[in-house]
């Protein structure tokens, strides 16, 4: 995909953080968008820093990632409206803070998963038949670094993250032969509002923000969309998510437990 120029991009999360800066990014290409958040002053605040030459104004739904028929609902109206998807960035997601797993409510670990997982597991099922009519298509679903391994006091956002990567892992061999490409990304420290907004929050959630989310959202969503153009089917934002993923893979258990280390060591300065 040489260029994202009158492509059709469908952006979930588009309030705030990489969602925000994917749509500002894609604006600026020349895309055309249909855009998506559950906070309607979030996702108008994003609208207003849109370039005043928009060609044409995106499309925008408010809705939670984590309903179904709303999803799908949004599906039919980029299909109706603007001829069908090309690219679907499944960005959505929400935090938890860092809490021990005995201490974390079961529902918070069931709200997770609903928007962290099957919000991107309705977005691609609910698009990917229109991705398949293009003759060139793209669909990035957001996991984490938290879903290449896992990290103490986060067993529902790894949760949830490992269940995204397992998905693109999944449809990634699926869909190998078809003009269709499935990329895994996994964001490193980037500087979001996903642990202020997080469903429970910590002093230690408050000091992993402080410590590791430091990386800028613009460069983030540089690297994605970067990666879509060349078909990559994993994309790994920021040196820690390098490092992580080589260390695992070298070593999955000491690497594991090395990684927790590093992130105690740092929240508990």
């Amino acid at each position: 995909m040489k260029t994202l120029n009158n492509k059709v991009i469908v952006i979930t999360g588009a309030g705030s953080g990489i969602g925000r800066a994917l749509t500002l990014a894609c604006s600026q290409a020349g895309a055309r968008l249909a855009l998506n958040d559950y906070n309607a002053a979030a996702l108008e605040e994003t609208l207003t820093l849109l370039p005043p030459q928009q060609a044409q104004q995106p499309m925008t739904d408010i809705f939670d990632v984590g309903n179904k028929q709303s999803m799908f609902a949004f599906a039919d109206r980029v299909a109706q409206t603007m001829g069908g998807a090309d690219v679907l960035i499944n960005n959505a997601g929400i935090g938890v803070g860092n809490l021990p797993f005995h201490e974390t409510d079961l529902d918070l670990i069931e709200r997770t998963m609903q928007v962290n997982y099957f919000g991107m597991l309705y977005g691609s099922r609910a698009f990917i038949k229109q991705l398949l009519q293009k003759d060139e298509a793209a669909l990035a679903n957001i996991s984490s670094i938290f879903g290449l391994t896992g990290i103490a006091y986060s067993a529902a956002y790894c949760s949830s993250k490992f269940a995204v990567y397992g998905l693109n892992q999944a449809l990634i061999h699926e869909y190998r032969h078809t003009h269709l490409t499935i990329s895994s990304v996994h964001p490193g420290g980037v500087n979001t509002n996903i642990t202020a907004n997080a469903l429970a929050t910590s002093p230690q959630s408050i000091a992993f923000q402080q410590q590791f989310l430091k990386q800028d959202p613009n460069k983030a969503a540089h690297t994605i969309l970067e990666g879509i153009k060349r078909k990559k089917n994993r994309i790994l934002i920021g040196s820690e998510a390098y490092q992580l993923d080589w260390v695992t893979r070298l070593l999955p258990i000491w690497g594991g437990r090395l990684v927790n280390w590093m992130i105690e060591r740092q929240t508990t300065k």
